[in-house]
């Protein structure tokens, strides 16, 4: 895992949480705000994702 997966992965959950407590508070913004943070994590890992994946191709045997 390199850093981009660990730090999507972090966001993620961090955006679960937030849009998890909006749902129970009835905070609309804050549920917003944490779906946001869902879709950065995402998108923060995927970039993890290919940079291990180009790591892994241009790796000579």
């Amino acid at each position: 895992m390199n850093k981009n997966q660990v730090k999507g992965t972090l966001e993620k959950a961090k955006g679960s949480l937030k849009e998890a407590a909006g749902k129970v508070t009835g905070d609309e913004a804050l549920q917003a705000e944490g779906k946001a943070d869902k879709a950065a994590g995402s998108f923060q890992k995927k970039v993890g994702d290919v940079k291990d994946a180009v790591k892994t191709v241009t790796k000579k045997p």
